[in-house]
C-alpha cells in the first residue's frame, strides 16, 4: 500500500475532504456514483486504502481485493441490476489499469456499469 496523498482524488473522498455521492460503504470499501456516468448505473467501488492499480492491490492484500469484488456485486444487487438468485438483467465490472487502459485516477477502482445493453468489444 502506498500512502494516501493530497493529490489523490479518491483518498480525499475517503478522508471526507470531497463529498462523494455514496451508494454503499463498508469498513474497507467505498462505493459512489461516477460524476461522468457512461451508463444509467455507473458506480465506482474503491478500497479505502490507497493502492495505485489493481495489480498493486492484488499483490499487497488479496483479501481486500476479494472484498472489493464483493462490494461491486453488492452494489449491483442494491441498484437492481441483479438479484441474489438471478443474474439478470446483468452488469459489467471494469478495472482500468495503466494509461493504455484509460486509468486517470491512480487509486484502484472498479466501475460497476448497468441499466442498458453493453456492447462487446468495449472501447
Amino acid at each position: 500500500m502506498s500512502e494516501p496523498t493530497n493529490e489523490c482524488l479518491f483518498c480525499r473522498m475517503v478522508a471526507g475532504e470531497i463529498p462523494p455521492d455514496v451508494v454503499r460503504e463498508t469498513d474497507r470499501t467505498l462505493a459512489f456514483r461516477d460524476i461522468n456516468p457512461q451508463a444509467p448505473t455507473h458506480v465506482l467501488v474503491i478500497p479505502k486504502e490507497h493502492h495505485a492499480t489493481l495489480g498493486a492491490l492484488v499483490g499487497a492484500d488479496p483479501e481486500l481485493t476479494a472484498e472489493l469484488v464483493a462490494a461491486a456485486h453488492a452494489v449491483a444487487v442494491q441498484e437492481g441490476l441483479v438479484t441474489a438468485d438471478v443474474p439478470e438483467p446483468g452488469y459489467r465490472v471494469v478495472a482500468n489499469t495503466g494509461p493504455q487502459a484509460g486509468q486517470t485516477v491512480h487509486h484502484v477502482h472498479l466501475h460497476v456499469l448497468g441499466g442498458r445493453g453493453l456492447g462487446w468489444p468495449p472501447g
